[in-house]
């Protein structure tokens, strides 16, 4: 297995990567090969700076853009990379700030009801 496939495996866990490779197709399928050489083997793996901060960054990017789909994803990875429910709320503060109260206001949204169903908080945490 390669460097980034054993990173990709082990940030985003091996149901999703299965799921994903699943449903590659010979439209997808360079794509995939793209993302799992470049992102999780290039840039995730570089060492400079650890996975925790390395989710900090990627859920950042993702309320800024927008991209609440990804933002599921990477909430579940940054507690796979260690960060608490409370980590993940500061990020999301953060993000307020620079990226805009809406876009926080959905953040949160998303990763509450991710932490929920993955029985990281409860309903009233």
């Amino acid at each position: 297995m390669s460097d980034g496939m054993t990173v990709r495996r082990e940030v985003l866990g091996d149901a999703h990567v299965d799921r994903a490779e699943a449903r590659k197709t010979g439209f997808t399928a360079d794509f995939q090969d793209f993302i799992t050489r470049y992102a999780w083997g290039e840039i995730w793996t570089r060492p400079l700076l650890d996975r925790r901060t390395r989710s900090c960054i990627t859920l950042t990017a993702l309320v800024a853009r927008g991209h609440l789909e990804e933002l599921a994803l990477h909430v579940r990875a940054a507690v796979r990379n260690g960060l608490s429910a409370d980590e993940i709320k500061e990020v999301l503060l953060q993000t307020a700030v620079y990226c805009g109260v809406p876009a926080a206001n959905s953040a949160f949204a998303v990763a509450q009801r991710v932490l929920i169903e993955d029985g990281v908080i409860t309903e009233r945490e």
